[in-house]
């Protein structure tokens, strides 16, 4: 299904949306040049004018998926407050992010590493999940969270619940109306210190 981009309507941005449903139905490797310019409905010319290559448009992709997340870790209930509500809000917020940024963030989830990209995006994400970690050892050392259950395994475990709307949501379908505070009620009824 081409987008057929106009000239007057092509951005990177427009052209990156294209992208992202691309890659997200072929897969990365499935994907060539070739397909991006037929569903976008532009030559591969008018696409080479504003990136590289394929390797670039993944980038920006999981680049946007990435920043969005790192962001939830500036706010500042991400950094002000009790650690178990600091790490509420980041769980919170990061269901957010996947809901707002769906496409993008199913795309990061699908990389495994068989490029320079890739492997920078696999890098920033356990980035990511180490920081959450820490923030919940934070809150386990303030005895506002079971010291029972490892932070690395816990923070795994929350982002497989979060990280599985992937594969059940559809934009269109609803179902996602308190998905993130439903989420951060299931994980943390389980996890508070009794």
């Amino acid at each position: 299904m081409a987008e057929n981009l106009t000239r007057a309507s092509y951005t990177v941005e427009s052209l990156l949306a294209v992208t992202v449903r691309v890659f997200n139905e072929r897969g990365y490797d499935g994907t060539s040049m070739e397909d991006l310019s037929r569903a976008a409905g532009i030559s591969k010319s008018s696409i080479y004018h504003h990136v590289r290559g394929k390797e670039e448009l993944l980038r920006l992709a999981v680049g946007r998926a990435l920043d969005a997340l790192f962001a939830t870790l500036e706010e500042p209930k991400a950094v002000e407050g009790r650690p178990v509500d600091r790490l509420e809000h980041v769980v919170r917020r990061t269901a957010e992010v996947l809901l707002a940024e769906l496409p993008y963030v199913t795309l990061l989830l699908r990389v495994r590493g068989n490029t320079a990209t890739e492997q920078w995006a696999l890098e920033r994400r356990r980035d990511f999940d180490h920081r959450v970690a820490e923030l919940l050892q934070e809150a386990v050392t303030a005895g506002e969270l079971r010291a029972d259950v490892e932070p690395r395994l816990a923070t795994r475990l929350l982002f497989g619940m979060i990280n599985s709307v992937v594969e059940w949501y559809r934009p269109g379908q609803g179902g996602t109306e308190g998905l993130p505070e439903a989420v951060v009620q299931l994980a943390f009824d389980g996890l508070r210190a009794r």
